[in-house]
């Protein structure tokens, strides 16, 4: 069978990647064409001769409606190739991973010409923009949730779903960093054996420079201690991303700060802490077991709009499948170097503290669900194709 497949960020990649690896083994001839980036063509290319990324996520993703409005022009020319190409190469079924404003487009053009189409990684409808129901009853025909929360929010929508666990366990207790010995890791970074505290700062261009400025001062602040001045501050640079994107924040900074690609598992493992911005990352600070803050600044105006559709108490993964705070966030205002150095030198100061953050974090991997996730989710959609011939 055709299965073209859309992912548009960092995280899409990475799961895409496992989903088609999933869909090789259930389905040997299956022909791939998709958007994501380095992963997913990986595996591709493991598999079928020839081309199969239509687009690199890295070539650019907005985020906020006033980026929306900036990059209105490339967004649709986007939206319109996407659709030329799903056309010529009249795939069996489109599978559409999160990245909800294009793939919500994406999913309105491939029903109406014909084209089953799979969502694998709902949108977080049950946050935010909740009118996207309508959206997925009209134009989805199956969706594949990730999350224990989803199944009762789901069912009171009437909407069909399947769940078979969440991808990201496996995507974590399969990756060689966390195998790595510590001494490895850090003669491959660059680094010297010394405490670390790990900052991910997000994937895309403006989550970077939002936060880097307070992540920067931060890390000026921790080091003037005398307790601390030996600890490094690692960025674990984005996928999408480039050096000159970090350089402005860690230039007269190289003594305790330093940029490192390619490691963002390798850096969680071995730090200390963490500062992260809201997203999949936090997640995976809770399976690699890497006490956290998480943290989010955007402009003042993307925030404040956010603020009237956002319904939830949590913005991060991790405490919403708890229901409850395991670990603080750090919203806009709230968001200042002064908040990172007392709860940074909470998590590495009160013991008590940081051991029931690591419990939290055991109760949030049980709820995900065990491994084999995103081969399950495979044989779900080829069982599903199966059926409709």
């Amino acid at each position: 069978m055709k299965y073209y497949i859309i992912a548009g960020e960092a995280s899409g990649d990475l799961h895409g990647s496992n989903l088609m690896k999933g869909i090789y083994a259930e389905d040997p001839q299956a022909d791939i064409r998709f958007w994501g980036g380095g992963l997913m063509d990986e595996v591709f290319h493991a598999h079928q001769s020839g081309e199969g990324l239509v687009h690199d996520y890295k070539d650019g993703a907005v985020i906020g409606f006033s980026q929306v409005i900036l990059h209105a022009g490339d967004y649709l020319r986007k939206l319109e190739r996407c659709g030329k190409d799903i056309l010529a190469f009249s795939p069996d079924v489109v599978i559409l991973i999160d990245y909800p404003g294009f793939n919500f487009r994406v999913a309105e053009f491939a029903h109406k010409h014909g084209f089953k189409v799979f969502y694998y990684i709902a949108p977080k409808v049950w946050a935010s923009r909740e009118n996207r129901v309508k959206k997925l009853k009209a134009f989805v025909d199956k969706l594949f949730i990730v999350f224990p929360f989803e199944k009762e929010y789901f069912d009171g929508k009437g909407v069909d779903y399947i769940y078979k666990g969440n991808p990201l366990v496996d995507a974590v207790d399969n990756s060689p960093a966390l195998s790595e010995k510590r001494e490895a890791f850090l003669q491959d970074s660059g680094l010297e054996d010394r405490p670390m505290i790990a900052i991910l700062a997000g994937s895309r261009k403006g989550e970077v420079r939002s936060m880097m400025p307070v992540c920067a001062e931060f890390a000026d602040r921790l080091h003037a201690m005398p307790q601390y001045s030996g600890y490094r501050f690692v960025v674990a640079g984005a996928p999408s991303r480039s050096m000159s994107d970090y350089e402005p924040f860690i230039k007269g900074r190289e003594e305790y700060m330093k940029v490192v690609f390619g490691k963002t598992y390798g850096i969680l493992r071995n730090a200390e802490a963490a500062v992260i911005n809201s997203g999949t990352a936090s997640l995976e600070a809770c399976l690699i077991k890497t006490p956290q803050v998480v943290a989010y600044a955007g402009s003042d105006f993307n925030f404040n709009i956010g603020k009237q559709i956002i319904k939830v108490d949590c913005i991060s993964l991790g405490n919403l499948i708890l229901k409850r705070k395991a670990f603080k966030e750090l919203m806009q205002y709230y968001f200042t170097p002064e908040n990172l150095v007392y709860e940074i030198r909470r998590l590495l100061e009160d013991a008590d503290y940081r051991e029931r953050m690591l419990a939290d974090y055991e109760e949030i991997r049980q709820d995900l669900g065990g491994s084999g996730a995103s081969a399950a989710v495979a044989r779900a959609m080829i069982q599903e194709l199966s059926v409709e011939r």
